[in-house]
């Protein structure tokens, strides 16, 4: 009888633990996900996600480039590669992943800010050490997500400069000079509490109203 609840006792655990912080340490070599097959890219469009151009990735195409890695990373559900010094500022970078608990409560708020400050910054995911890209799209399309996706399902900036950190969600900033601040960790659930953080990091958002705000 131990014998069996042992094993149970230790599922409870790690579920536990797996919505409580989310571990970002890379995958074990050979890691091989695909994040633009046909499935998924039909997934991304019907969930009104864009794609990731250079429009997309900034409000401002004349603004320098975020001093951020030249790695290259695939777009979540598009054959579009990009990197994340292809972000210009003012803009709001989120790591997540659709297996974090604290990731999935965030992204609805962050969903949210998006298109109340739509114009004035942008915001970019990266789904990051996912190895279930429709879990990932899933999950966006349920938090009414209309920002670009990246995706980094091996871990590949954990070869760069960037030196995530060792749990997720997190954010960096990219000011409007291309400068960064970060890694700042998240686990908010509003939109006042993520335009609070983006000010602290020096992301200027206009006192009045933005446009698409809520009363």
């Amino acid at each position: 009888m131990r014998a069996r609840i042992l094993p149970a006792c230790f599922a409870i655990i790690a579920g536990a633990v797996l919505l409580t912080s989310c571990d970002s340490s890379p995958h074990a070599g050979g890691c091989s996900v695909s994040v633009a097959s046909s499935d998924l890219v039909g997934l991304r469009q019907q969930a009104g996600i864009p794609d990731c151009t250079p429009g997309s990735l900034a409000v401002d195409a004349k603004a320098p480039a975020a001093s951020m890695p030249a790695t290259s990373l695939g777009c979540l559900g598009s054959k579009q590669r990009v990197a994340l010094s292809d972000i210009k500022g003012p803009a709001i970078v989120n790591f997540w992943s659709s297996s974090c608990g604290p990731c999935r409560q965030e992204m609805p708020a962050l969903a949210a800010f998006a298109k109340q400050y739509a114009g004035r910054v942008s915001v970019v995911g990266v789904d990051y050490l996912d190895t279930i890209p429709s879990a990932g799209l899933l999950l966006a399309k349920q938090s009414d997500v209309h920002y670009p996706l990246l995706a980094d399902p091996c871990g590949d900036l954990e070869q760069s400069s960037l030196k995530p950190p060792g749990v997720m969600p997190f954010f960096y900033f990219v000011k409007a000079d291309g400068s960064i601040s970060g890694p700042t960790m998240g686990g908010l659930d509003s939109v006042k509490q993520i335009a609070d953080l983006a000010q602290q990091h020096g992301i200027g958002l206009s006192s009045h109203q933005a446009a698409g705000a809520t009363p």
